[in-house]
């Protein structure tokens, strides 16, 4: 499908979830039928709040060839609360496919750069066969690195970039500090495509990194909260 084409809303019901740590799971999605979309692309949930109606995001982390879908969930408010908990076989509507944060090919190295689970698109993107990127993923603990397994098959590169200091899991090839700080001072130079997805914060610092240290470079950026 078209990342151009109009979303639709779809009805779906929950088939399962895991839980990847005591705040973050994947939660499974039957997949409505004639549903497409591309890597990287999100679906948006409509739910009732004290304040009206409200809508939450979340990016897609199964290849488009995938029988059902998946989403990445922190708990970190009402609605993913009520992901966290809510019994199989729940029915949920949900609009999409949304966005361009997609995969974009221009010959250039493609340096991906997430925090958190902004990681969540380029998921999507190493399941559809996407390989040969730079991938900086800042977390706080290694812990956090749910999908390391797939990312040192398909990357270059993987970089975790952990931000605490004590560490006893901490992996060998582990850069301790910021995503940001890896590009201020580690990333070699060149021209390459940025793809960048996490906080606000983040992406504003990681833009004024890269139009310093790297003129010729694109930046492609979606916002996590």
């Amino acid at each position: 499908m078209s990342r151009d084409a109009a979303p639709k809303f779809y009805r779906t019901q929950v088939i399962d979830r895991q839980w990847l740590s005591p705040a973050t799971f994947e939660i499974g999605l039957r997949r409505p039928a004639e549903f497409g979309f591309e890597p990287g692309q999100f679906i948006r949930f409509r739910c009732d709040d004290i304040s009206g109606m409200m809508e939450r995001e979340y990016s897609l982390i199964t290849a488009p060839s995938d029988p059902d879908i998946r989403l990445l969930v922190r708990t970190a408010g009402a609605y993913s609360s009520f992901l966290g908990k809510t019994e199989m076989g729940t029915t949920l509507e949900f609009i999409g496919p949304q966005g361009y944060f997609t995969y974009q090919s221009a010959g250039k190295p493609v340096v991906f750069v997430a925090t958190g689970t902004g990681i969540a698109p380029f998921v999507s993107m190493a399941r559809s066969g996407i390989a040969g990127f730079i991938l900086l993923h800042g977390v706080q603990t290694a812990a956090d690195l749910y999908y390391e397994a797939l990312f040192r098959t398909s990357a270059l590169r993987y970089v975790p970039c952990l931000s605490t200091a004590t560490d006893a899991a901490f992996p060998g090839d582990a850069f301790h500090g910021r995503v940001t700080v890896f590009l201020a001072d580690r990333l070699p130079p060149g021209e390459y495509d940025f793809y960048l997805c996490g906080r606000r914060e983040m992406i504003r610092e990681a833009t004024l990194i890269i139009d310093d240290r790297f003129p010729g470079g694109r930046v492609y950026s979606e916002t996590f909260y």
